[in-house]
């Protein structure tokens, strides 16, 4: 971890207790807490021992971490990625003595990204954009964590045409996906083309669908999730609901199928906030399956069948122990994306098929866990 301490200043900040940190590292200095998040993004807590005379807190936070220019810390402070004391913050603020400042930094750049041959799922290319099909255990840029291994290490060994609206850290990344979300991914290959779509992402001209296996037979086949979302209180890699400090997030959903026990679902997010739909599936009291980190359960093989007969060649799940689980990561795909293509203008569909463990997921579901009474599709819609 990178740290930067060269200031006087910075000699009366003082170490909160930490939450829990996932992949970052800790080099054990008495400072304030730092992490990185699965984005690459860093979360710096401080604590100012006294008060700094007339000290703005763009000044200070431009001062205390260099990489950054002071326009970018104000564009971080009005974004709400600067709170004080909890709350969120103007430019103007002057810092005092006991001001807790919790800062999300974007990740740093870096110009030596290697490429990597890391198989890729194209399900559509041409001169401007690439649509891929992402699979599970994936992140899609590099961050302190993970230099390599990434979706990017892969597209830069697989093309020498990237945008580069975002910088050599995360060429052609338009949007992401959670490390084991799978399904559609859009690439842009040019800087015009990137703009032309990051602006329908940002104007919320998109459609987006993904298809989810969710815990527990959802009452209603259809309905809107308006909750906004902020950091979890605690625990600072997780999200939750947080109607006082949150930003609006809006999901509408609709059932595809009903199982004993478990629901397939048609997620359609009309925001696009950090673990938006695990979020909230979990808030509903219905998480995604698997998805451990929101209160999903993991499922084995034998806790499907049941008292049934095992599955017999031919049949899926044959060859699988009765312990082995289907999937391991939540049931989470992005199966469909339309926008307005960058060079023509047309609207534009793109579809992913399912990855084998979920799909293996499903099929196990209509074998052994139908309901008598069907859903408003007699088959899944893919």
């Amino acid at each position: 971890m990178t740290k930067v301490r060269n200031e006087e200043e910075f000699q009366d900040e003082t170490p909160i207790e930490a939450p829990v940190v996932i992949n970052s590292e800790n080099d054990g200095e008495p400072e304030g807490e730092e992490m990185t998040d699965e984005d690459g993004a860093r979360h710096v807590i401080l604590n100012i021992r006294k008060t700094l005379a007339n000290r703005r807190i763009d000044s200070y936070l431009a001062h205390r971490f260099p990489d950054f220019s002071r326009n970018i810390i104000q564009n971080l402070v009005k974004e709400g990625a600067v709170t004080v004391n909890g709350k969120k913050t103007k430019n103007s603020y002057k810092l005092v003595a006991e001001d807790v400042i919790d800062i999300t930094l974007p990740p740093p750049p870096n110009n030596e990204l290697p490429g990597e041959e890391i198989p890729l799922d194209i399900l559509y290319e041409d001169d401007h954009i690439i649509m891929l099909n992402k699979q599970a255990d994936l992140i899609v840029h590099p961050s302190r964590g993970h230099k390599s291994g990434t979706l990017v290490n892969g597209l830069i060994h697989y093309s020498n045409s990237l945008s580069q609206v975002n910088g050599d850290f995360r060429p052609g990344i338009v949007h992401r996906l959670d490390r084991n979300t799978t399904g559609i991914i859009t690439i842009a290959k040019t800087d015009t083309a990137h703009w032309r779509i990051a602006h329908q992402f940002e104007h919320r001209l998109t459609r987006k669908a993904y298809v989810a296996v969710v815990q527990g037979n959802i009452e209603l086949d259809a309905d809107i999730i308006d909750k906004p979302m902020d950091r979890h209180p605690k625990v600072r890699e997780k999200f939750a609901v947080c109607t006082e400090t949150g930003k609006p997030a809006v999901t509408t959903y609709q059932v595809l199928r009903r199982y004993q026990g478990y629901t397939l679902l048609k997620l359609m997010p009309k925001t696009g906030r950090t673990h938006q739909l695990r979020v909230h599936c979990s808030y509903i009291k219905h998480p995604i399956v698997a998805d451990d980190v929101y209160g999903g359960k993991p499922v084995t093989l034998e806790q499907i069948v049941g008292y049934k007969p095992m599955p017999v060649e031919g049949e899926p799940g044959y060859g699988m122990l009765p312990t082995d689980p289907i999937i391991t990561r939540q049931a989470l795909h992005a199966m469909e994306l339309t926008f307005r293509h960058p060079a023509s203008g047309e609207s534009v569909t793109f579809t992913a098929p399912l990855k084998p463990d979920m799909q293996l997921l499903i099929d196990l579901l209509e074998k052994y866990r139908p309901l008598e009474k069907k859903s408003i599709l007699k088959k899944p819609a893919f």
